[in-house]
């Protein structure tokens, strides 16, 4: 689902949220202008030093039962996940910060950087770029990251599917973003006339992961409390660290974004771990 004001998820009501198996599903209700655009040559804002609005950064802030935290700062963050948009019906309501939501410009919402914050996202699987201002909380979905504005999905490229897998740089205004790598021309697909930039793009991989343990005996009997369910195989791998290494349980990579969902909603059923999706 879709997230985005806080006034929204009101009205979006309980049952919406827990529909895990229909991941765009408010994508697929809204939509965007009545005529055809190419966002790809809007410029992207210019980050710049602004000071935190008194609407939209509680330090916590609960909906619909679970609590969120606004964090201190932005700066350093980074995180990859799964995208979603939001269109023409959000278009001139309110943001969580009090603006006035523009499907044309070139924003997001974010359920915790601190508002308002500049972001780099990249689109993983075609290295297509986009500069957004967060300026609205959301979206509320579990395996959901960040809610693109209408255009920003457009330049993504991710509007047709209504989902992306992602990474979300935040951005110091005034410092160095670090050094961007050519992606291949090919990855940005037959339409495009504009070679992608971004790191790492063409090849992320989805998972639907079940915990992280700090012993493998933990992992491993997780992993078997799932031997026997209707599910895919899971594995447990463990992560770069040395003494402070984690044993990831994890099923996949999982073909979309769709199917990742369902699983993980199959997951939850069964009352083991905590599933969340996971772009690598």
């Amino acid at each position: 689902m879709n997230g985005g004001p806080l006034t929204r998820i009101l009205v979006a009501g309980l049952t919406a949220l827990l529909a895990v198996g229909c991941g765009n599903l408010a994508t697929q209700r809204d939509s965007g202008p009545s005529y055809s655009m190419d966002a790809r040559h809007i410029p992207d804002p210019v980050p710049r030093h602004e000071p935190r609005t008194s609407a939209g950064n509680p330090k916590t802030y609960v909906v619909l039962g679970r609590r969120y935290h606004v964090m201190s700062s932005s700066e350093g963050y980074v995180e990859r996940g799964i995208a979603s948009w939001y269109g023409r019906k959000f278009h001139g309501r309110k943001t969580s910060n009090g603006e006035t939501y523009d499907m044309y410009a070139l924003t997001a919402a974010h359920k915790s950087l601190p508002i308002p914050t500049y972001a780099r996202v990249t689109n993983l699987e075609n290295g297509r770029q986009v500069v957004v201002r967060i300026n609205d909380r959301g979206p509320f979905h579990d395996n959901r990251l960040i809610d693109l504005s209408y255009t920003a999905a457009s330049k993504l490229g991710i509007v047709e599917m209504g989902t992306g897998l992602v990474e979300v740089r935040a951005i110091t205004p005034g410092e160095p973003e670090p050094p961007l790598q050519q992606a291949s021309v090919n990855s940005a697909g037959p339409n495009s006339s504009t070679p992608p930039v971004g790191s790492g793009a063409g090849d992320p991989r989805l998972f639907v992961q079940i915990g992280a343990y700090i012993s493998r005996m933990n992992a491993e009997q997780v992993r078997a409390r799932l031997e026997g369910e209707d599910l895919p195989p899971a594995s447990v791998d463990t992560t770069d660290g040395g003494e402070n290494a984690l044993y990831r349980v994890r099923i996949g990579p999982i073909g979309s974004v769709e199917e990742a969902d369902e699983l993980a909603f199959r997951v939850i059923g069964l009352g083991v771990g905590s599933p969340r999706i996971v772009v690598d």
